[in-house]
């Protein structure tokens, strides 16, 4: 094979040098790239390169928001994350900590960099913005540092901020995360479920991929478009899943101005001043490209913003370290719980929650954020008072501080979202009294972590069939426990309301299973998406004549558009590929959940929950026994045979076998290559 030697000048002015000719890109029969090379680095090329193939629209959405050029490409719409690149200063963090990178993975980040860059070279009429390329260092640690910072809910509390809607609650994200240990299993085995409730397509969407090196990587998992290592998944010796955590991770504070033309306020008795910067912005407007300049501002507190109800500032730990995709690359190296609980100590990833599972019998949980230490004299959850240094943080909760299981004696660990203080048996549960309030832990549960207790409680051992019954599990708990209480319903009497008695009634006999045959979760998916639209995510407990109402709108709509209510939950969701609809199961906040759009005649189609899923059985001194499945196939694009081939696979609740062995993966590839 002939050897191509790619010079990519990076940013620090070194040279990576790549020898294309030792990676190997191995298709399994399902399109998911195994990734072989001697070093790490030529695997990150490797991967660069094999995800580009399959996505390449998608990853150029990351690096031109990293560079803060997407308004070049999707005008309007791109403009607003430039601004907040400019806001954020995370170029500014990407060059300011560049060499807070250890070498080695500064090498893997130059090598996924030059992939990219290859692969654009290669490929010219697929590149959006021409002057994109080539990308380096600093602009994928700034697309880094961005997408962090959107993970932790910056681009929310910025949303808030100009909507004048500061304080009030964000949407509940999911996704389940489990672990058993031998004491509770029927084979002794140690089983471990990733389940991440993600976007089905787009920048937060997974793809998995099969990482192996000669330097001791080897690594199948999920990774987002741009990710240069795993994110959450399997090595020879543990695994670990990654779910959305709700901490207090960001801070919001009101200045106190000068006057209502001034950038001067004021901070521990003086007059500071506003340091203002004046962010270029090119938006495509038709085949134009006009330049904006955009004032962004930035205070003691970090990033500011002036609204006509005040000028608000917000700080938070994510934009001030660039290391969390090397926190991802040592865990992904770490080869038993001593070494991954040191990558941990890194406290670089800003948030998620993590449960793990080894081959030793290991089963951990900690609620991971990077935290500040704050005054406990203020309250945090609040908008706090932008003029005095002791609102000012400075320094973060060591690794140590933040809540945690080790081998609970109950043998399990959990969590779908819900608090980190239910997480196993009643008696292994941390009590929240042992730790600092200011960190704003969630103290609440939800459908799926009451769902979760009501099945496992079932058992004194399981088997990995009935892990996988829990796992895939549609039904909700015996009373619903949604932001909005609506529990009223169960004790409605139907004959008050002759309009809609049929309708009431099918929800009150309904079993609150979400299979597609099931008529009852047909008339709760309309009642709930009313629900939704009508109150929102705001904590409240709806009367009997609210609940009424939103039975009469979800019985309006479906008349509507299919002329009955007599329907099953398969004719009225799909899940969508191109051409392709199929009757997709699953409710919002079930264990296998799914949400949903509206898609055409009324149909809805699946927009986020179940995804990328990997069930792993580990045994000691074997390699582990993994299975997984995403909702689409390998590729994102259209006419590849890959596009959609696992969409039955996981609509059934199938899995496929998977295998981080190198002998087995190329005797069985469909396709060996090296990038060109």
């Amino acid at each position: 094979m002939k050897k191509i030697l790619l010079l990519l000048v990076c940013s620090i002015g070194a040279f990576a040098q790549i020898n294309t000719s030792e990676i190997q890109i191995a298709r399994d029969k399902w399109g998911v790239p195994h990734i072989f090379a001697k070093t790490d680095a030529q695997v990150a090329y490797g991967l660069a390169w094999a995800h580009a193939e399959d996505d390449f629209e998608t990853i150029q959405l990351t690096v031109l928001a990293g560079k803060g050029m997407l308004g070049q490409y999707k005008g309007k719409a791109g403009a607003p994350i430039d601004y907040v690149v400019g806001l954020l200063r995370t170029k500014e963090t990407a060059k300011q900590h560049l060499n807070d990178l250890s070498p080695d993975f500064r090498k893997v980040v130059e090598g996924y960099v030059a992939g990219l860059n290859a692969y654009a070279l290669a490929h010219p009429k697929e590149v959006f913005i021409k002057k994109a390329f080539p990308a380096n260092v600093e602009d994928y640690l700034s697309s880094v540092v961005l997408s962090l910072a959107v993970i932790s809910g910056a681009d929310a509390e910025i949303q808030k901020i100009f909507n004048g809607k500061i304080g009030e609650p964000q949407l509940p994200k999911g996704s389940n995360a489990f672990a058993f240990s031998s004491s509770k299993t029927t084979d002794g085995a140690t089983y471990l479920n990733i389940n991440s409730h993600q976007p089905l397509e787009g920048p937060v969407a997974w793809y998995e991929a099969h990482l192996i090196s000669e330097e001791g990587w080897n690594m199948l998992g999920g990774l987002f478009p741009g990710g240069c290592t795993v994110f959450h998944g399997t090595n020879e010796n543990l695994g670990w899943a990654h779910t959305v955590n709700h901490q207090d991770k960001i801070d919001v504070y009101k200045l106190t101005m000068k006057d209502a033309t001034s950038n001067e306020y004021k901070f521990d008795g003086k007059w500071e001043t506003l340091e203002v910067r004046k962010v270029p912005l090119k938006v495509k407007m038709g085949f134009l490209k006009i330049p904006i300049k955009k004032k962004a501002y930035w205070s003691k507190y970090g990033a500011t913003i002036k609204t006509d109800k005040g000028i608000y500032a917000i700080r938070m730990g994510a934009n001030q370290d660039v290391r969390g995709i090397e926190q991802w690359y040592r865990m992904n190296k770490a080869r038993n719980f001593s070494e991954f609980y040191k990558a941990m100590e890194m406290v670089a990833i800003p948030g998620f929650n993590t449960i793990y599972a080894d081959n030793t019998d290991t089963i951990f949980y900690v609620s991971n954020g990077k935290i500040p230490l704050r005054n406990p004299n203020y309250e945090w959850l609040g908008v706090l008072p932008g003029d005095t240094s002791a609102t000012l943080w400075t320094g973060f909760h060591s690794f140590k501080d933040l809540p945690q299981y080790v081998n609970p004696s109950s043998g399990y660990l959990y969590n779908t979202n819900n608090t980190v203080y239910k997480a196993s048996g009643e008696k292994d549960n941390l009590d929240p009294k042992d730790f600092d309030p200011t960190m704003g832990y969630e103290m609440t549960d939800n459908n799926r972590s009451m769902r979760f207790k009501e099945l496992v409680d079932g058992y004194e051992k399981v088997g990995f069939d009935d892990f996988k019954k829990i796992k895939y599990d549609g039904q909700y708990p015996a009373k619903f426990y949604f932001p909005v209480d609506f529990n009223v319903l169960t004790r409605i009497n139907a004959q008050n309301y002759p309009a809609v008695k049929a309708e009431i009634e099918k929800l009150q006999n309904w079993d609150r299973k979400s299979d597609i045959a099931n008529k009852g979760a047909a008339m709760f998916s309309a009642f709930a998406y009313k629900l939704n639209d009508k109150y929102g995510n705001t904590p409240q407990v709806l009367t009997e004549s609210q609940v009424v109402e939103l039975v009469a709108e979800a019985k309006a709509e479906l008349l509507k558009n299919f002329k009955t209510t007599d329907l099953t939950l398969g004719e009225v969701q799909n899940l969508v590929r191109g051409d392709k609809a199929l009757a997709l199961p699953g409710l919002p906040d079930v264990l296998a959940a799914m949400y949903t759009v509206p898609y055409k005649n009324g149909v809805r189609k699946g927009a986020a929950g179940e995804s990328y899923i990997q069930l792993v059985k580990f045994k000691k001194g074997k390699m582990p026994e993994i299975e997984s499945v995403i909702n689409y196939g390998a590729s994102n694009r259209k006419g590849s045979p890959h596009y959609d081939d696992q969409m039955e696979l996981f609509l059934n609740q199938k899995t496929k076998k998977m295998t981080l062995d190198k002998g087995e993966i190329i005797k069985n590839a469909e396709r060996v290559y090296s990038p060109k």
